[in-house]
Formats: C-alpha cells, structure tokens, sequence
C-alpha cells in the first residue's frame, strides 16, 4: 500500500483471508475485528462499519460510490461527529451514529471500511484523489479570522495512538514569521501553548464548523491527524509534518501524497527530532509570504 502496489496487496490479502483462521465477527477490540470474509457485495444491502480512527472514515469515504456502483444499498455506521460529512458523502443511501451496541437495521452483508479497497479490488485511478470528494453542510455561525498576512492554522497533538507524530507547541513558535497570522486548530490547547507559539485560538469540536475553517485558511500546518485527512478530502492546502517512521498511508520518500493532492508533506531525518522539519517549514513559510507580496 505505502508502495502503490495495490494489486500485489489485495493479492496478500486474498491469501491472508484464505489462509487464516479468523475469530467470530464481532469479537474483541473493534479496532482488530475482521468484518468482511469475502462474502459477495454485489446487488445487497451493505453495512459498512467505521471502527477505526475519525481520520480513517474520511480517508475511505472515496469508495462509498465505487462500492454503491455494485450494492444495491449502503448504510455507514460511523462516528457521531463525522455525521453531518457521511450522511452527504456520494454513494451513502443512509448514515447512522455508531454506538457500543449494533446496529438499529436490517443488512444482508457487513464490511469495515477500511477494507472496501479489498473487497473491491480498486486501482490506482480509484485511489488518487481527482476531486474534492467531501461536501459540508450549511455554515452554523460565520467565521472570524485574523486577515492580516497569510491566515495559517496549526495542530500539533494527537490522540493516544502513537504519540510519536507529535510535536511540541514550543517548536512552533518558529512559525510566527513576518506575514503570517497563526490560528490554533487545537482542542484544549492551554494559554500557556497558544501565547508561546503567538496563535489565536479558533478550534471547535465541531468537525463540519472545522471543516468550513479550513476553507477560510490560506494554509493548514499540522502532524498527522484526524485534520490532516479532513483538509485533503477538502481539497484545502495542507503541509502534514510526518516523523521518521510514519503510517503506511503515506509515502516512504517525496513530498506528495496520490491520496490527497492539495497536501505537502514534511519528514524527519532523525527519528524523534523535529526542529529540522520546523526549520524547513519556516523556510517554505518565508517563501511562501514572499510569493503572496509579489503578486500583491
């Protein structure tokens, strides 16, 4: 997958589903259960469950219209939060909120989503991203920003799975450079953070609201999280900052993404170090400001 050899995945998959020796469904930890067991999507009703990460939904919301094209209906059990994106995602009859119990309906055959791409054997053309593919719903309250310079908004946390993706909100200070105004994205950031790195707070727990915040940005400088996939599904810009080891979702090498094209990736050299990341995303910053006053 990191490789973008999908065939040669969906061909160790196809051995691994063979070959293995599953539990029941709906067995142990959701994050580690295996739904689909090759069973025919063709001409059913599909219930496709989200039991991984809010990232990960947006990410496989692309195939819910490859797999519409060959179900006959296709529920998402997703995450409350992601409702109001799902339930206006192309190829979704109907979104319901996920909870610890099952599902309030009827459905002939289940899937993860993130195991579509599997089942469905896409191809790179499926895959890479040609368009926005997210749409939000109607702005709730309008939103405010501060104009002056290029409107960048930082997040820098992550949640409890791998904590190495993290940054210091101290580093970020080196951001605050001539032209640009920061904003923080950051749930609960604390005033000690946003008054270090110099950053207006503008976070929300709504991810619709985030979502049309992102919009407004000129750019969004984030470690790899929930926020990363919301901008890119968007078609927002979007400089994700990836430590040395990083999820397979993105490339060994090089500073794009086939999944997102409206984001630029910055890596670590040395695991564990990012002030040289930083350094580089200053850099591009300065550029960036200059570019922005010679077209002015």
């Amino acid at each position: 997958m990191r490789a973008g050899d999908f065939a040669r995945a969906w061909a160790v998959n196809d051995h691994d589903l063979a070959a293995s020796s599953h539990p029941p469904k709906h067995t142990g930890p959701r994050h580690l259960q295996r739904i689909w067991r090759g069973e025919p999507l063709a001409g059913k009703h599909v219930l496709v469950r989200c039991y991984h990460g809010l990232g990960d939904t947006i990410q496989f919301l692309r195939f819910m219209q490859p797999l519409r094209g060959v179900a006959r209906f296709v529920s998402i059990w997703c995450q409350r939060e992601l409702l109001p994106l799902v339930e206006r995602a192309a190829g979704v009859d109907r979104a319901l909120a996920l909870h610890d119990g099952t599902p309030e309906l009827e459905f002939e055959v289940d899937i993860e989503i993130m195991e579509v791409p599997h089942a469905l054997k896409v191809g790179r053309e499926q895959i890479e991203m040609g368009a926005p593919y997210l749409k939000l719903p109607p702005k709730s309250m309008p939103v405010s920003l501060d104009r002056e310079g290029l409107t960048v908004g930082l997040v820098w946390e992550v949640g409890q799975w791998d904590k190495r993706r993290a940054i210091p909100p101290e580093l970020l200070r080196h951001l605050a450079v001539c032209g640009v105004a920061l904003h923080s994205l950051q749930r609960d950031a604390t005033i000690e953070s946003l008054t270090g790195i110099g950053a207006r707070d503008i976070s929300t727990p709504e991810i619709a609201t985030l979502g049309h915040l992102l919009r407004e940005l000129d750019l969004v400088i984030c470690v790899d999280t929930m926020v990363a996939h919301l901008a890119g599904a968007l078609g927002c810009e979007a400089w994700v900052l990836l430590h040395a080891d990083c999820d397979w979702r993105w490339p060994s090498t090089g500073g794009r993404s086939l999944w997102y094209p409206s984001v630029r990736l910055f890596r670590q050299t040395t695991a564990g170090d990012w002030s040289i990341v930083i350094a580089e995303v200053r850099e591009a910053l300065q550029e960036r400001v200059t570019a922005e006053q010679r077209v002015a």
